[in-house]
């Protein structure tokens, strides 16, 4: 049963008999007050938290295809262009683990209009630039915005929502994390083949300052009293360490000069292990592995670490397979692909009553089974299949992969004290980032060998069969994971 909550003539009580001083009395009202239009609102603050959130995602997928006609404009080679996709995963390492306290000092609502702004101004910036170097610095500043949004935005959320309602207001927030990648190759050919490559940036500024009035009006100002010390050391190492990974995961799967990849990804470990010891040394770590002594959290960040290898590498290997095996354009290829898209957004009304019905474990079980089994179809489409079977598979496949999501991404919060939600996003956003990226560096090493071994140039559907049982293949072993869970996990929030 859901503890009832005080009402503000209960508190004015507990005033009148000592228990609770007048000032906790005004503070509380106001909290309660602020909270109660915030969970009435709950749809509308999702909604734009996830706006903001799909303008980050569909930006970093669509640039990817503008980068040829961007090197020509900068007299540059296209191979040269990859350092703009570097500086914004550059960023992002090093800033998502900051988050957390950044937001508890000064606000989470203040901190995620901020982080709109200064990715308008990265924006802005990127549209502008005239040479290379400083499209890097835009996109780095693109990138501080962007690592701020992420986490502080499911920060926002995890405040602002009753615990009843945050299946529903999860379904929303996932969207942009598995449409955005979807969408991004058809957007970017069609800037690109009749638009100028710029209106990729500057598209996200009407965006933007939407957002930025729509959190002004909509979301409450909820933050925590206590500070703490910023972890300076803790800083420094998480950046290298994670800019390291990310970027020797980044060139990975673009089979970048093999020695650099290596040593970065070498270095991101040697500086990780630094951190991990340095973190039992301090009493607030800027990624508190504590966490992970949550059962609800660790085991969400360990399954929906396993599940998104799969997420990652699927919107790299679809567009491939599609325009490289099935011989299609890039608009045809970007026409199938939006499929799991359609997928995803069929689930949000279904999610709350399944979750309900069935509960955390029990769904996240047979739904990971059949989401892991339907990306495995995809390894055996062939030119003979009909476009609307291989559709088909698509759109079922994004359903069960968006379920899947929006619980992990529920379920990790539910034991976590509201004092450590600052932290516990920071910690789970760098998790999903770094897995995001390894899934593209597996697929693509996966795709690569079988490539190898049948001494082809092209890859061509056995490839691709490889890559896509390789990625689901790791992902499966989440459904381990899964069964863990405690029976009961979940239930105010699933309304069991």
């Amino acid at each position: 049963m859901r503890p009832r909550r005080r009402g503000i003539a209960s508190v004015n009580a507990e005033v009148r008999d000592g228990i609770v001083p007048a000032a906790a009395r005004v503070a509380e009202t106001s909290d309660h007050d602020e909270q109660d239009a915030a969970t009435a609102n709950y749809r509308t603050v999702a909604l734009i938290i996830a706006t903001a959130m799909f303008m980050e995602n569909l930006d970093a997928t669509v640039l990817a295809t503008a980068l040829p006609t961007m090197a020509r404009d900068f007299g540059v080679r296209a191979p040269e262009m990859s350092v703009a996709l570097t500086s914004y995963l550059l960023a992002l390492a090093v800033f998502i683990p900051a988050s957390g306290t950044v937001a508890d000092r000064y606000g989470a609502k203040r901190v995620f209009r901020a982080a709109i702004g200064v990715f308008m101004l990265g924006s802005l910036a990127c549209g502008l630039a005239p040479t290379l170097p400083l499209m890097v610095a835009a996109r780095f500043a693109q990138g501080i915005g962007g690592a701020m949004m992420m986490p502080v935005g499911r920060l926002v959320l995890l405040r602002s929502v009753a615990k009843r309602d945050m299946v529903s207001a999860m379904s929303w927030l996932i969207m942009p994390a598995l449409v955005g990648p979807i969408l991004g190759p058809p957007v970017g050919g069609l800037i690109v083949t009749y638009l100028d490559w710029r209106w990729i940036f500057w598209l996200n500024l009407p965006i933007g300052a939407a957002g930025i009035l729509l959190v002004g009006r909509f979301i409450a100002d909820i933050r925590e009293t206590a500070t703490h010390p910023f972890d300076t050391t803790g800083f420094v190492l998480s950046g290298l360490s994670l800019g390291g990974l990310l970027a020797g995961f980044e060139m990975a799967s673009r089979t970048g000069d093999a020695r650099l990849t290596i040593a970065l990804i070498a270095g991101g470990l040697a500086f990780g292990i630094a951190y991990l010891r340095h973190a039992r040394s301090v009493t607030r770590p800027i990624l508190d592995m504590t966490l992970m002594r949550v059962p609800t959290f660790r085991l969400s960040v360990l399954g929906g670490s396993l599940a998104r290898i799969t997420q990652g590498a699927q919107p790299f290997l679809l567009p491939l397979m599609m325009q490289l095996a099935f011989g299609l354009s890039a608009a045809q290829s970007g026409l199938m692909t939006v499929a799991t898209a359609i997928g995803s957004f069929g689930m949000k009304g279904v999610a709350r009553r399944i979750l309900h019905r069935y509960g955390f474990r029990d769904s996240l079980s047979v739904m990971g089974l059949l989401g892991t089994s339907a990306f495995a179809v995809c390894g055996v489409f062939r030119r003979e299949w009909p476009l609307t079977a291989v559709f088909s598979v698509l759109v079922v496949s994004g359903f069960l992969m968006s379920f899947q999501f929006t619980a992990y991404n529920t379920i990790a919060y539910d034991e976590i004290d509201k004092t450590r939600m600052s932290a516990a996003t920071s910690f789970y956003s760098t998790f999903q980032q770094l897995m995001l990226s390894l899934g593209i560096c597996t697929g693509a090493t996966a795709l690569h060998v079988s490539m190898v071994a049948g001494g082809r140039a092209t890859p061509g559907f056995t490839d691709f069969s490889a890559a896509f049982w390789t990625v689901t293949a790791i992902s499966a072993c989440a459904i381990v994971v899964n069964r863990a869970f405690d029976r009961d996990a979940g239930a105010e929030m699933s309304g069991r």
